[in-house]
């Protein structure tokens, strides 16, 4: 491996906790050169919630490339496009009765959630936009500047404007967004009105914090009345992460823009849409553009998991069934360890195991040694996170929650 320690980037992470050269994968699985294997219980950060390699993505991807559809089009009308657009209509807006207008941003999560900032801004006239604390909404300078994370803030290099910072549901004592109401409400509260709230519904890397359907509400209600527009960060947790197809579903809301990204594209290919309310779709011409937003094979891997995935309620019913179960299986690690301190909290399949920042990183090392890929998450690192496919099979989850069971033992036997 000595070529990735002499020629790549010290910035690198991932492979920092899993020193390995992988090379192939298969639905759950993650093979290395040598023929070793790893459940993955990361699945490319919520990329691949179909798995690795889905073969009946795979299918669809080999027919477009083997037919020589087109790869790259900017945003020229291509067929790829076009049944994109028809099937996200057919299986996911409508029967939603949503009528969102869609923005191809560009290739990541980071991309819609500019596109979205801008675009509220544009619509207002307004500049503010508010957030949550332990947020992460992507690493360029305005998602940056929306982020609550130090790390990732500290890394702009210039100061971050333009944002200012709310507490998440159960950050404080205040069972709905109050504080942000008596500042909206008060003359001299010194908080401009802002242009957009962003939110996400489950802070995945913020901690695995899961704001309650009671305060989505309240958030939604609370923008309404004073003309501010909701935004949601759906890239992590939306595409069924959490059970249906938006992560906000269950709280009854519909927000004015929606961010998708990493799991749209389906096979794991480079893909973001920004859903934005018809009225709010006022940008002029080539206003935001970019030329990897229209890269043609994730258009054709995003509609055949739709097709395959999303026109009845199957997947939906087994994340929701494999949640509980997975919650299940955490809280009897928590109750295992009486006197460890440990929690967990998560929706679907998006989960956290709080164990603590001194000994998160050691039950991940512990779980890799054994097979099983999970990372961390929150301000410092003190949850372990799991991410697994969406289509993981019922032996593949007893597996790794069996994995991590035994090496939060492990670890605690260690610590004592």
């Amino acid at each position: 491996m000595s070529i990735f320690e002499q020629h790549e980037s010290g910035v690198r992470s991932y492979s920092r906790r899993w020193p390995v050269v992988f090379s192939r994968a298969t639905g759950s699985r993650l093979y290395t050169e040598d023929g070793r294997r790893w459940l993955d219980y990361f699945a490319g950060a919520g990329s691949l919630n179909y798995g690795h390699n889905n073969p009946v993505l795979k299918r669809a991807l080999l027919d477009y490339v083997e037919n020589d559809g087109i790869t790259n089009a900017l945003d020229m009308f291509t067929s790829a496009r076009r049944d994109l657009l028809e099937t996200l209509v057919e299986v996911v807006l409508r029967p939603r009765s949503m009528d969102h207008k869609v923005v191809f941003p560009g290739p990541g999560g980071a991309n819609a959630v500019e596109a979205a900032l801008k675009l509220a801004r544009t619509v207002t006239g307004r500049s503010g936009v508010v957030h949550f604390t332990n947020s992460f909404h992507g690493a360029t300078l305005g998602a940056l500047a929306v982020t609550g994370n130090p790390l990732h803030r500290r890394s702009a290099g210039v100061p971050l404007t333009g944002a200012t910072p709310m507490p998440f549901d159960g950050h404080d004592e205040h069972p709905h967004p109050e504080h942000l109401a008596r500042l909206l409400a008060g003359p001299g509260s010194g908080l401009d009105l802002p242009a957009a709230v962003i939110v996400e519904t489950v802070q995945a890397e913020g901690g695995m914090n899961v704001a309650s359907t009671e305060w989505l509400r309240a958030l939604a209600e609370l923008c309404r009345q004073h003309d501010i527009l909701l935004i949601v960060d759906d890239v992590q947790v939306g595409c069924g992460r959490t059970g249906p197809f938006f992560s906000f579903e269950d709280a009854g809301i519909v927000p004015d823009l929606i961010c998708l990204s990493k799991s749209i594209g389906g096979y794991g290919l480079p893909l973001a849409l920004l859903l934005v309310r018809p009225d709010l779709d006022v940008w002029p011409p080539g206003a935001h553009s970019g030329t990897f937003r229209g890269v043609n094979p994730a258009f054709v891997t995003a509609t055949e998991a739709l097709r395959t995935y999303w026109r009845d309620d199957t997947l939906e019913k087994s994340t929701r069934a494999r949640g509980e179960w997975v919650g299940t299986a955490l809280q009897g690690i928590v109750n295992a360890h009486p006197g460890a301190g440990l929690s967990t909290r998560g929706r679907g399949l998006v989960h956290g195991l709080v164990v603590g920042a001194e000994l998160a990183d050691a039950v991940s090392d512990e779980a890799f040694a054994q097979g099983l890929l999970v990372e961390t998450s929150g301000p410092r690192d003190e949850v372990v996170k799991l991410l697994p496919p969406l289509t993981v099979s019922d032996a593949e989850l007893a597996e790794g929650l069996a994995i991590l069971e035994e090496s939060v033992r492990v670890v605690l036997e260690r610590a004592a």
